[in-house]
């Protein structure tokens, strides 16, 4: 299974106003029935009203569906009835959005909820409480009330939603390093892929399945550039989605240089980044691909991998997505990895992969 984001708009951060209904009101009424000349207070409750409920699905991966709907607003309950009878609640606004997406307060700018597991619910805004019929306020000296609560109202808030993907592996790199054509051979996501920068405007997610039903989930996250964690290119906006990932690999373009030193400026300039980004990114760099490996000849390889790994402490893959050369020796790496990490390295704790909390485990 894979999700391809270039059918729809892509959006990961919006701000939104949530507004849960009002409680009913309690009503004022005294029972009346033939042959019963004195009825006492028989108002019924109100009813509460609805609350504001987001809910991850598996089904989503941006927050598109807010482009035109930025007022979210439960039904409010209704007024009770006679004979003690509360009135209806009213109806809950579950809106689905994608599993990754976090709320924050728009004013404050705290975090008030991660949702981070498929079926999960986040109740945003509480309904009201519905008020009090007559009949609650009999006593032995004031057998005919006319006193009933109003409803009381909804919690009314300003939220601003941001979409974090899950994945557990993430691939970046320089725009057209060769990303996309990556993830297209390692699972069945089908990203635009070009010959020029910046073809990815929107991050990807595809399956990566081995025989015994194993997954993960790959994201291809659009080129980065230098300055990037301070707003150049497509900047911090996709930097952040990098920050859930369990592992990063470096995909590095031969065809843009094959020298040692351009080959570690340009990782360095990579790293350079993550490691200012605000976006709070733990996971390591489990390895750097050697893309678009047919344009080296096998005979100058070995040196070039030998002094890379030196200066670096990075393992190196080459691959070519127009021979499949290294692909199956890339995925079988990364099962491996995520499994058990190599010594030293720590990932960022999670009970379930995002194959699991996305789609659900086997």
């Amino acid at each position: 299974m894979s999700t391809n984001l270039t059918a729809i708009p892509f959006v990961d951060e919006v701000e939104i106003r949530v507004k849960a209904g009002h409680g009913g009101r309690g009503i004022v009424h005294f029972h009346r029935e033939k042959f019963v000349p004195k009825g006492g207070p028989d108002g019924g409750d109100g009813g509460k009203g609805g609350d504001v409920v987001f809910e991850a699905s598996p089904h989503l991966n941006t927050l598109n569906i807010f482009r035109s709907q930025r007022i979210i607003k439960a039904d409010d309950g209704e007024p009770g009835f006679i004979k003690c009878q509360t009135g209806a609640s009213g109806a809950d606004a579950v809106v689905m959005v994608p599993a990754g997406t976090m709320f924050y307060d728009a004013e404050t700018g705290e975090l008030l909820h991660d949702l981070g597991t498929v079926g999960e619910r986040y109740v945003a805004a509480a309904g009201g409480k519905g008020g009090l019929g007559n009949w609650h306020f009999k006593t032995a000296r004031n057998q005919a009330p006319r006193k009933a609560q109003p409803g009381i109202e909804g919690e009314e808030r300003q939220l601003r939603l941001e979409l974090r993907l899950l994945a557990d592996v993430a691939l970046i790199g320089f725009p057209n390093a060769g990303k996309s054509s990556t993830i297209r051979s390692i699972s069945r996501a089908r990203p635009k892929v070009a010959d020029y920068p910046f073809t990815t405007l929107t991050p990807h997610l595809g399956v990566v399945a081995d025989s015994d039903g194993d997954g993960f989930v790959v994201a291809d996250i659009p080129g980065l550039i230098e300055g990037a964690s301070e707003g150049a290119g497509l900047g911090f906006q996709f930097l952040r989605h990098v920050s859930r990932a369990r592992l990063l690999v470096h995909v590095l373009d031969l065809a843009g240089g094959a020298e040692l030193e351009s080959l570690l400026q340009r990782h360095n300039a990579i790293v350079g980044e993550l490691q200012k980004s605000p976006a709070d990114i733990e996971a390591p760099i489990a390895l750097v691909t050697f893309n678009k490996a047919d344009l080296v000849e096998t005979g100058d390889r070995a040196g070039l991998a030998e002094g890379f790994t030196a200066r670096t402490g990075l393992p190196v893959i080459w691959t070519s997505t127009a021979t499949g050369e290294g692909i199956a020796e890339l995925k079988n790496v990364l099962f491996r990895r995520l499994k058990t990490p190599a010594s030293g390295d720590t990932l960022p704790e999670q009970t379930q992969s995002a194959a699991d909390r996305i789609w659900g485990a086997a």
